[in-house]
């Protein structure tokens, strides 16, 4: 029995309960119904606790009767949408580039100066690149658009080429609002407020990307320089609930960490 006990480990109002030190006390080890109605007990607040905050099971527990918590309706036909334009932390400017980078990966964002019509929306092409070593793992073209009127950004979908050793392999995660039930998401809101929840993507069965805003007043350094009053955010998708992850936007730049991958240059690039 001290095997199961020392696995338990259960936590109550985030402090660890000693089932060791508990089983001793009421000499457990001779008392196995005791033992019983200890865990059962146990496991049973275990299970009424929430997690600790940033924990994976807070984001994903959003599936089912809990959707309608993810903002996925956003009046877009009441916008005066441009190719062009700013928010705080999304610059959608031609020519604007990041460079982020993390160990053997490396991903490149440039705006191009290209426009393509989604949806009946004249939208911006943002091209993204994708390296694993000196292997390109990924090319897509996203298509955003902004709204003049609040500063939102929104997402209208992407064309997407995988690669495997270097060989194109699928196109998998494409998909263009107006096809197949798909609709623009919210790419990034101009006004973040603490606790937005909002899908990025709205394509149901092939892309259903999602973000909540965690913090306004992050500080974060990467090699390209520190930054203040970061916007973090945690995001994953509903096709997959146990997928999370963390990404920081720094004001005036865009996406300065996307997990590992760290910005290291950002500006203004020729040609594009």
């Amino acid at each position: 029995m001290d095997i199961l006990i020392k696995n338990l480990n259960p936590v109550y109002n985030n402090q660890p309960i000693d089932l060791l030190k508990l089983a001793g006390m009421a000499d457990m080890k001779s008392s196995p119904m005791i033992l019983m109605a200890l865990f059962l007990s146990i496991s049973f607040l275990h299970a009424g606790c929430t997690s600790a905050p940033g924990a994976a099971d807070d984001f994903s527990a959003q599936t089912g009767s809990g959707a309608e918590d993810w903002q996925e309706d956003f009046s877009i036909q009441e916008c005066e949408l441009e190719t062009s334009g700013s928010n705080n932390y999304f610059i959608l400017e031609p020519g604007f580039q990041l460079v982020l980078e993390g160990g053997n990966e490396k991903l490149v964002v440039t705006v191009l100066d290209e426009t393509i019509e989604i949806d009946g929306v004249e939208t911006r092409v943002v091209e993204e690149r994708e390296w694993r070593g000196e292997s390109i793992t990924e090319i897509s073209y996203n298509f955003f658009a902004y709204c003049a009127q609040n500063g939102d950004m929104y997402y209208f979908g992407e064309d997407v080429d995988m690669y495997t050793d270097g060989q194109l392999s699928s196109h998998s995660g494409a998909w263009k609002a107006g096809l197949q039930e798909a609709r623009a998401g919210l790419i990034m809101p101009g006004t973040p407020l603490v606790g937005m929840k909002y899908f990025q993507e709205i394509a149901p069965g092939v892309a259903m990307d999602r973000a909540e805003v965690i913090s306004l007043d992050e500080r974060f350094s990467t090699p390209a320089g520190e930054f203040e009053q970061v916007l973090l955010t945690r995001e994953g998708t509903a096709l997959n609930p146990l997928e999370v992850e963390f990404k920081r936007y720094a004001p005036g730049i865009g996406l300065i960490q996307d997990q590992k991958l760290l910005l290291t240059g950002y500006g203004f690039v020729q040609g594009e």
